[in-house]
């Protein structure tokens, strides 16, 4: 069901919009979800993919691996990871779970803005419920 008038739901212009998407997009959409301890502690789902991060591969051929990120490789929508290679094998982010986060003070504040989000959003829930 299409909510917005705004946003285009035709196949080839979605498939457009996502093939020829800008580094800033890339980003956003090259997420991977986190483990469930991390996901318990930092009470987020899910965050954009980073060199240094520590991942578990959970699909496909290398499924059960873990490494830490080598390359985030925007242009061709894969990452490298350490320790997986042929000459270098290209895994998509949505295949690994985050288990180790580079920490920093972005990443940080990444973290709460989303978590204060999700809270937000479950006392909206509960509100309307009530």
């Amino acid at each position: 069901m299409k909510f917005s008038p705004n946003v285009t739901s035709s196949r080839r212009k979605c498939r457009k919009a996502h093939f020829s998407a800008p580094s800033h997009v890339r980003r956003v959409i090259m997420s991977a979800p986190l483990s469930k301890e991390l996901r318990g502690k930092h009470d987020v789902k899910s965050l954009p993919i980073r060199k240094d991060d520590e991942v578990i591969v959970t699909r496909g051929t290398y499924k059960g691996r873990e490494g830490k990120v080598v390359q985030v490789y925007r242009r061709r929508w894969v990452i490298h990871i350490e320790r997986i290679q042929r000459e270098k094998v290209n895994v998509n982010p949505s295949k690994v779970s985050i288990t180790k986060i580079k920490m920093d003070k972005d990443r940080a504040d990444l973290l709460k803005r989303k978590a204060n989000g999700k809270s937000a959003l479950q006392a909206r829930r509960n509100a309307m419920q009530a």
